[in-house]
């Protein structure tokens, strides 16, 4: 049974040479190339893929962004970052949207591949740095006076986003976005960001 792959990438070169390794891969077919996440969601319910490589730096709506609105439609698509940088902050934010892990834009052909057959048998190809984020990123403490939503928000704002940038990732209002931030000030007892954030982080709330 073939299982059917989408490339998200802006650098054609790159995607017809992954597309090459994979057509020779048994078990794997690139049914589809994209240069743009929202031409790809358009056409992923004719596309039906298994998984996704997915460029993390995209015209218009980026890998990250991408991922997360992907997840939501399509839950059982597994998503594989490809980037330049393995251990950055993005990275991360992808796999906190719902990627599966990630191979770098050098990848080898044997990289690849077993990135592939990794995913499908459930597991995350990712580097010791980026999985050690991901852990801490679990460790939080059992009981937060914060909501769901509210987390979400902090630990955006945490990681130096902007309010605009916070709303288009988590697909709400910037005024939605003010207005947790404002419970989030009362239930700390804060009155700026800053101060937010490190009691948040003192607390092990984010």
């Amino acid at each position: 049974m073939n299982h059917n792959i989408v490339i998200i990438e802006d650098n054609i070169p790159l995607s017809k040479g992954f597309k090459t390794i994979i057509d020779r891969t048994p078990s794997y077919t690139v049914v589809a190339m994209y240069e743009t996440c929202e031409e790809a969601i358009e056409n992923l319910k004719f596309d039906k893929p298994r998984i996704i490589l997915m460029d993390i730096e995209l015209p218009k709506m980026n890998g990250v962004l991408g991922t997360k609105k992907i997840k939501s439609l399509y839950p059982e698509i597994d998503i594989l970052i490809v980037t330049v940088y393995e251990n950055s902050e993005t990275v991360f934010d992808a796999l906190c949207a719902g990627a599966s892990g990630y191979l770098t834009k050098n990848a080898s052909k044997l990289q690849l591949v077993s990135a592939l057959d990794e995913v499908l048998d459930g597991g995350a190809p990712m580097s010791i740095h980026i999985a050690k984020m991901v852990v801490q990123s679990f460790r939080k403490s059992p009981t937060t006076i914060l909501s769901e939503r509210e987390t979400e928000v902090l630990t955006l704002l945490a990681s130096g986003k902007s309010y605009n940038s916070v709303a288009k990732a988590l697909f709400i209002s910037v005024n939605t976005i003010r207005f947790h931030v404002k419970n989030i000030y009362e239930k700390l007892q804060v009155c700026t960001k800053e101060e937010a954030i490190q009691k948040a982080n003192k607390d092990r709330l984010i």
